[in-house]
């Protein structure tokens, strides 16, 4: 988690609902950094009434292959809807330990998609 002097995380993310057309709150995710023996969870949170997570987890992470998991099925089963993905896992590359990597996520039930955010 990020330290408690309120510094955001170095990665964070932002999940909209894009068949309602709203952030979608309560979605838990896990950040996991890509080790020699596996992946290793370094962080994990809930998405807030905007949807976001700002304190996904480090401060400051190395360079290296990440992860975050959304567990999509548990948001979409709050509201009573069918979903097709029960979780959504997301990997990318940190090549740049100066810059701060934000990872959104647009779900709806059936479908979604993501993109390197800023």
């Amino acid at each position: 988690m990020a330290d408690g002097n309120g510094e955001r995380s170095h990665i964070t993310t932002h999940i909209l609902d894009t068949g309602t057309g709203r952030p979608a709150s309560g979605v838990k995710a896990t950040l996991e950094a890509k080790t020699a023996s596996g992946w290793q969870e370094i962080g994990s949170g809930s998405t807030d009434a905007d949807g976001r997570i700002k304190n996904l987890g480090p401060v400051q992470v190395e360079a290296g292959r990440y992860r975050i998991s959304f567990e999509t099925g548990g948001y979409f089963g709050k509201q009573g809807t069918e979903s097709f993905f029960p979780a959504v896992s997301i990997d990318f590359f940190v090549n740049d330990v100066d810059e701060h990597y934000h990872v959104p996520l647009l779900i709806s039930p059936f479908a979604y998609s993501t993109y390197r955010g800023s």
